[in-house]
């Protein structure tokens, strides 16, 4: 789904894509990329293994435009570099998105699930401010309290 201009025109005309509005629900947006693909014939191609292969393509593809930049550099990008990144994440969400429609998995629920694993994960107390893998907080716990 690489940058096809006619993704836009083939999206439900119920949704407005010219306002640029983030406004469209993640339901919304499913239900686009799933004509697009149908209308291409291409849930034939769209298997789960290939969708997450093509994800991680995609998420490269991402990580390519900050390569051999500094902190700084990727903190500040240009117009052109920051539209090239925006059309990335947005495959990189197209695939995640089509592919959790395919599995019948709610992202949203996911993340929310998620998030709440992490907070337990990665209490504020032992987490704020460092980068340590939760399994230092858990070793450290142990020890202290074997």
């Amino acid at each position: 789904m690489s940058s096809d201009p006619s993704f836009a025109s083939s999206i439900d005309s119920s949704v407005d894509s010219s306002s640029g509005s983030s406004g469209d629900s993640l339901a919304e947006l499913t239900d686009a990329v799933r004509k697009f693909a149908e209308q291409r014939d291409w849930d034939q191609f769209h298997s789960p293994k290939n969708l997450s292969m093509a994800l991680i393509v995609e998420a490269a593809e991402l990580v390519e435009h900050f390569q051999w930049l500094s902190r700084q550099e990727s903190d500040t990008l240009n117009k052109e570099q920051q539209e090239a990144v925006s059309m990335e994440m947005a495959d990189v969400l197209i695939y995640l998105v089509r592919m959790s429609e395919r599995l019948d998995i709610d992202l949203l629920e996911a993340a929310q699930k998620k998030l709440k694993i992490n907070a337990k994960k990665y209490p504020v107390e032992q987490a704020k401010g460092r980068s340590d893998k939760y399994t230092r907080y858990q070793t450290k716990q142990t020890e202290q309290n074997p």
